[in-house]
């Protein structure tokens, strides 16, 4: 499965971003992670197949939103009261079933948040 994700960019602090990534097939879940500069590979959300069972980081819980949309293999992260700390590269992730590990890994789409 490829993954194209979109939607990064700047933003000033306590600003919203939406990103968007589009899978070229089917998935059981998909996710985000992220990468801030100098630091390592962080998860932040999940979201199974059908819509009905997700998972925050508690970084992102109460600002963070993920939602899908399966007629377009389409995975969504509505990013509100951003902070400096979220300044990321954002990577979409996916899995092929239930039980394996996040198998495809998008290009990633960097969101910086600063004044």
């Amino acid at each position: 499965v490829q993954l194209q994700a979109s939607g990064g960019g700047w933003v000033q602090p306590g600003g919203s971003l939406k990103l968007s990534c589009v899978a070229s097939g089917s998935t059981y879940y998909m996710g985000w992670f992220r990468q801030a500069p100098g630091k390592g590979r962080e998860f932040v959300a999940s979201i199974r197949w059908s819509g009905d069972l997700t998972n925050y980081a508690d970084s992102v819980k109460g600002r963070f939103t993920i939602s899908i949309n399966n007629a377009e293999n389409t995975v969504y992260l509505q990013m509100d009261s951003l902070n400096p700390e979220d300044t990321a590269t954002y990577y979409c992730v996916s899995t092929s079933d239930a039980f394996s590990g996040y198998d495809s890994w998008g290009q990633g789409t960097l969101v910086t948040v600063s004044s």
